[in-house]
């Protein structure tokens, strides 16, 4: 990724469907996630490589809580490229909550308190209370596995995404993968609604 100049990463971890999923799996799975955390860390310091996290942590176990917690801690000013984790995650979840966090703020405000008063929500307000504020919209998505969906991942990020599908699966997808998935996004045209390929 460092060497391409992707300046954010996105990676669906834990989607809070996968709770659904047998105890045994799951237990696995955050198992699996602190030993990266643990083992990577010192990897992503080296590299500049800023820790984010989209999704609800305070629901995951204490152990892989603590390690990301930790993570996002010590990379926080590293600057090379972000790595944001989507773990307890589910976009859907996501847009509730940064609604229910704009209605929290306007409670009880001025606005509210004069007959007639309304003040629409704007894309910015709404885009400032999601997990990923700050870091942009995704312009490409890749869906590994032979899926055909992108599975509640990022819906309002991906407004304007690429989408591209591969058969390859996640843990086979290596950096010749990487190079072939970006080497067809260039050949895009990307038209963000309008005819030319300047945004609208």
């Amino acid at each position: 990724m460092l060497e391409e100049g992707i300046p954010a990463l996105s990676l669906y971890a834990f989607s809070t469907e996968n709770w659904k999923r047998p105890d045994t799996e799951v237990t696995a799975l955050w198992g699996l996630m602190e030993e990266f955390f643990r083992k990577y860390l010192d990897v992503c310091l080296e590299k500049g490589v800023r820790i984010r996290c989209s999704g609800a942590i305070h629901r995951i176990p204490p152990g892989p809580a603590g390690v990301l917690k930790r993570a996002i801690e010590v990379t926080k000013d590293q600057n090379n490229l972000t790595a944001n984790f989507c773990i307890n995650y589910g976009s859907r979840a996501e847009i509730v909550r940064a609604c229910n966090h704009l209605i929290k703020k306007r409670r009880g405000s001025f606005w509210r308190r004069i007959k007639g008063a309304f003040q629409p929500v704007t894309e910015a307000e709404l885009e400032s209370e999601l997990y990923t504020a700050g870091l942009g919209d995704v312009d490409l998505l890749v869906r590994p596995g032979g899926e055909f969906r992108i599975s509640n991942f990022l819906l309002w990020q991906c407004a304007y995404a690429e989408l591209y599908f591969t058969e390859v699966y996640w843990p086979d997808f290596d950096s010749t993968e990487l190079k072939r998935a970006l080497e067809w996004y260039r050949n895009r045209q990307r038209r963000f609604g309008g005819l030319g390929a300047d945004p609208e």
